[in-house]
């Protein structure tokens, strides 16, 4: 009898392991995400069905405003997306995977489901899939990512009798309040480092950040978020 509490401590401890496993490491989520740092900010996106006439496509397009920004609690961190007057989802977060360059994105969508998409980021292109559990129908959501400025999103489906994926709509996003040029000459966020146009003082010292999200980790933690940025800057000039 006394030893069956000390065989239960590994197996809890193995427990915890397997169930962190589809996580990426808390440390190093940031650094994984870093990739779409040109997301964040708010975006003016213009939808319609990828199929049918020229005129069926203006005839049947919308617009949505998406909002990208940070999320961080401890050492943890993800993107959080708020999609106003959405056609087919309201918000959702995307986090990175254990697996090099893999990600996790969970949508709710207008109806009030939640969608969990996973897939590889590739030369700029993010492709998650998910298959329906009722339908097995396979859907595909594409992000491109051409410039910092403008982005496209394509959904796809497949089902099962057939050999390839169709593509169903498509929402073309620009950046609102932000010229087409290049963001060279502007400042960098001081936690993400992406664009900074927020900015923030500590000690008489003004940094940016790029969203709320950063903002309010910097205010938590400052010093932290300014010793990487010094680090970073350093980096870029014995390079």
């Amino acid at each position: 009898m006394r030893r069956f509490p000390l065989l239960v401590v590994p197996l809890l401890l193995l427990a915890l392991r397997l169930g962190a496993a589809d996580e990426a490491p808390k440390d190093s989520a940031r650094e994984a995400l870093r990739p779409f740092n040109d997301l964040i900010g708010s975006w003016r996106g213009t939808g319609e069905p990828a199929q049918g006439t020229r005129e069926e496509k203006m005839r049947n397009f919308w617009q949505e405003t998406l909002r990208w920004e940070w999320q961080f609690k401890g050492d943890d961190a993800w993107l959080k997306l708020d999609v106003e007057k959405g056609k087919y989802f309201t918000s959702g977060e995307l986090r990175p995977l254990p697996q090099k360059d893999r990600y996790r994105l969970t949508l709710r969508t207008v109806d009030g489901q939640t969608l969990v998409f996973e897939g590889t980021l590739k030369e700029h292109r993010l492709t998650l899939e998910r298959t329906d559990e009722k339908t097995k129908q396979a859907q595909r959501l594409v992000f491109s990512l051409l410039h910092f400025n403008r982005h496209l999103v394509r959904y796809e489906t497949k089902n099962p009798e057939q050999f390839g994926f169709t593509a169903v709509w498509q929402v073309g996003a620009t950046k609102e309040g932000v010229a087409f040029a290049g963001p060279e000459d502007k400042p960098e966020c001081v936690v993400s480092g992406g664009l900074g146009t927020i900015p923030v003082t500590y000690k008489g010292k003004t940094y940016y950040v790029c969203c709320s999200g950063c903002r309010d980790a910097f205010r938590d933690e400052p010093e932290k978020y300014i010793r990487e940025y010094e680090a970073r800057q350093a980096a870029k000039q014995q390079k």
